[in-house]
């Protein structure tokens, strides 16, 4: 996201083919044969620079991720043009005295040597240590869970949720107190990365960056680096080592503000979108779903279940959703908007959204969302100005969501929501169209972890804004930092923690106010 009048975005356009990977994902996961040989990384140097994740756990496994690259700003990152095998090791305990599960799995060049191991028959509901090893390089030890058995009673959910990390904005040291907490789980709402070119100094980072990120990324090579420099920061590495994570895209990993394969100054962006897509599969810790190659795109919404205490479920909001039919950005509502056949998450993914609900018997149901669900009436009654690029520009598509919350009696649904880089606790109506119809949800909508800086706010800009939305409870849009959140059987509390600046490594924290929702009474509360 960016704000209104973001100034000129020149037309690019670039050739790519993505090709080559189709099957390489399968072939990734099948054994190594015990005489498969082991390259050198053609620069030598350690492998493991980007660190280890894991992600989307299941109550009997969860998938393990690194990807090497000695030499990461190189082309193939350093390493030879052929496939390598890499050892992957779970133990129960940090030193891995009791392995539990362990094998090999091929890192192939078509993939950027990145490795996906998908993990199975562990138990449920309990940490789990990790490791990799290539050649005679041991990678750093990653800590994950499990999620509780699906028949598990209502116990706790203690989760963060992240968004918005401009590498040039600033350091990232709410990922350094946030790898220092009791967690169970990480969601990344979107804006992993951000498009643009990386000036000599590191912007506001003020450190020197190689040569090569000087051009915007506009091919896969490229686009591998970009990731390679953000996953490069210490801060950002502890914090994947230390949880599993949820992670969807919101618009930045491709570029700013499109819709499908489309973009206001750009046009069809289709052979951009796709190398950026694959990048993005190469770098994050998530299924073979999310492979560039699956038929129809790659399939990044899932759903996870923990326990009988709530249900997640992560939305894609980009990849399907309509060129939005009354303007892009800031522009004022029109009846097109309602057309049935205008969507913001693509009617496969509804279909799947709406089902899932419908079945559901948890406590607690949680939308992970790229882009903000409530209405936000840019100038009251003396017109009709929102932002297209939000849910505003889907209003149909947002009464279908809250009439499938109201028709199946879906307990305590919240949304969690990165993008706008500032902190919004909205009550979401059956309709807003009505604003006199019931409460039937709450929203949470977290700031950045690093985009704005220090400097740009966005307090001046949608402060006047607020008395036109009397469902907006809470804004403030002057911080850095990430919402903390614990889920019980009685409540769920959401506290906002925000780092004194940017400018260092080590900012120190506070919480700068929370919120709770309690079971049965959609709505949040300051506490």
């Amino acid at each position: 996201m960016t704000p209104p009048n973001p100034g000129g975005l020149g037309r690019r356009r670039f050739l790519a083919s993505v090709s080559a990977v189709a099957g390489a994902a399968a072939l990734a996961q099948l054994p190594v044969g015990p005489a498969a040989a082991t390259p050198k990384p053609a620069g030598g140097g350690y492998p493991f620079r980007l660190g280890v994740a894991s992600g989307e756990p299941a109550s009997s496994g969860v998938v393990l991720w690194t990807r090497l690259a000695p030499e990461p700003f190189a082309p193939g990152g350093g390493m030879p043009p052929t496939r390598v095998p890499v050892q992957w090791q779970v133990a129960r305990d940090a030193r891995f005295r009791h392995v539990v599960r362990a094998g090999s799995a091929w890192a192939l060049p078509e993939l950027a040597h990145s490795v996906h191991v998908e993990v199975h028959g562990l138990a449920p509901d309990r940490e789990w240590f990790y490791r990799f090893r290539y050649r005679t390089e041991t990678s750093p030890t990653g800590r994950t869970r499990t999620a509780p058995a699906p028949w598990a009673p209502a116990g706790a959910l203690a989760f963060a949720f992240v968004s918005c990390q401009n590498w040039t904005d600033g350091y990232y040291p709410s990922y350094r107190h946030l790898a220092g907490d009791d967690l169970d789980l990480v969601l990344h709402l979107g804006d992993y990365v951000y498009e643009g070119a990386i000036p000599a100094d590191g912007g506001y980072r003020r450190v020197a960056t190689p040569d090569t990120l000087r051009s915007a990324p506009q091919d896969l090579e490229r686009w591998r680096m970009q990731y390679a420099l953000y996953k490069s920061d210490p801060e950002l590495q502890a914090a994947h080592a230390r949880f599993p994570w949820l992670v969807t895209w919101d618009d930045h990993e491709v570029k700013n503000d499109y819709a499908n394969t489309r973009q206001e100054h750009a046009g069809d962006i289709s052979a951009l979108r796709a190398a950026a897509y694959q990048a993005w599969y190469e770098h994050q810790p998530v299924r073979p779903p999310s492979r560039p190659d699956v038929a129809g795109g790659p399939r990044i919404h899932r759903r996870l279940e923990w326990g009988r205490l709530a249900q997640l479920n992560l939305l894609d909001g980009r990849q399907y959703r309509s060129v939005p039919p009354c303007g892009w950005g800031e522009a004022d509502a029109c009846p097109a908007a309602y057309e049935p056949d205008v969507t913001m998450l693509g009617f496969e993914q509804e279909r799947w959204l709406y089902g899932g609900l419908a079945a559901s018997r948890a406590r607690w149901n949680i939308l992970g969302n790229n882009v903000m669900l409530a209405r936000l009436d840019h100038d009251g009654p003396d017109g009709s100005r929102l932002w297209h690029d939000a849910w505003d520009g889907f209003p149909a598509a947002r009464k279908r969501l809250t009439d499938t919350w109201m028709r199946h009696g879906v307990a305590n649904p919240v949304v969690v929501t990165g993008d706008w880089h500032s902190t919004f606790v909205n009550d979401i109506h059956a309709d807003f169209d009505r604003p006199d119809s019931p409460v039937v949800g709450t929203e949470i909508v977290g700031t950045s972890i690093s985009s704005n800086g220090d400097g740009e706010v966005y307090g001046p800009y949608y402060g006047p804004m607020i008395k036109h939305n009397p469902h907006i409870r809470f804004f403030d849009g002057d911080r850095r930092g990430y919402v903390r959140c614990r889920v019980g059987r009685r409540e769920l509390r959401a506290d906002l923690k925000v780092v004194s600046t940017v400018s260092t490594r080590d900012a120190p924290e506070s919480t700068f106010a929370s919120f709770v929702v309690e079971d049965g009474r959609p709505g949040a509360h300051r506490v």
